[in-house]
């Protein structure tokens, strides 16, 4: 990432709301770098253009700050990271943020731990498993202040995968398009029956789309039920 398309980048991320320093720049040239490095090897993105990269992925990580405000001294999990989004990019932002990043893939796992430490990123944890597993662990359930997706399954499914991740009192996040508003009215019933509260439908719309994504958050208002999360596969084959 050149100076001109660091400054470009920078206006993005101000426009959205996500002041970046030259310091988290500088991060994100890094970020970039090795993300488009390790896409020749694994299958991370099947955006190869740089800038279309910055667009769809990073400024579209980085909207997600308008719905969790500062998340300095938070703890956020994001579910099928893949890449590392929108979780590396927001603990760009918020350096202190506590992070957990979990894709169930080996490969994908190795590359996040690489970009947490050539990055110089504290505080981010890698595991390689699955959420209905996690949310099933005394370790990480409802330990979080967020949880967060992107990309992952439809939002009947997201939910028994996020929910269970998420203190109550806290929120989950789910990055959508166009069918926002369908899906959180297909997922009513399994929000109710996994502890979840009000929701709130965000629309966000980036620099050159046309596109508008939505941002898709949920309180949790109520502990989850111990059957919940099922096994590993069951939410997507038999959603709530």
């Amino acid at each position: 990432m050149d100076a001109a398309a660091r400054e470009e980048f920078a206006g993005w991320a101000a426009a959205l709301g996500a002041p970046l320093s030259p310091a988290q720049l500088a991060q994100f040239a890094a970020y970039e770098a090795l993300l488009l490095a390790w896409n020749e090897r694994i299958a991370l993105t099947s955006i190869r253009e740089p800038r279309q990269l910055r667009i769809r992925h990073f400024l579209d990580a980085l909207s997600c700050a308008a719905a969790t405000g500062p998340l300095d001294g938070r703890r956020l999990i994001d579910v099928g990271s893949g890449a590392g989004l929108p979780g590396l990019p927001l603990k760009i932002l918020y350096p202190d943020l506590r992070l957990t990043l979990v894709d169930s893939v080996a490969k994908k796992a190795r590359f996040l731990e690489l970009v947490a430490a050539e990055l110089g990123l504290s505080d981010v944890t890698v595991i390689a498993d699955r959420a209905e597993v996690l949310g099933q662990d005394a370790a990480h359930r409802e330990g979080y202040d967020w949880a967060t997706a992107r990309a992952v399954a439809e939002l009947r499914v997201l939910v028994e995968l996020l929910l269970p991740l998420v203190r109550v009192g806290g929120r989950a996040l789910a990055q959508k398009g166009d069918s926002a508003a369908e899906e959180l009215t297909a997922a009513a019933p399994a929000i109710a029956a996994l502890g979840g509260g009000a929701s709130q439908l965000i629309p966000v719309r980036l620099p050159e789309t046309e596109a508008t994504h939505t941002l898709i958050t949920i309180d949790k208002a109520a502990a989850t039920d111990p059957r919940y999360p099922r096994r590993v596969g069951v939410p997507a084959k038999r959603p709530l």
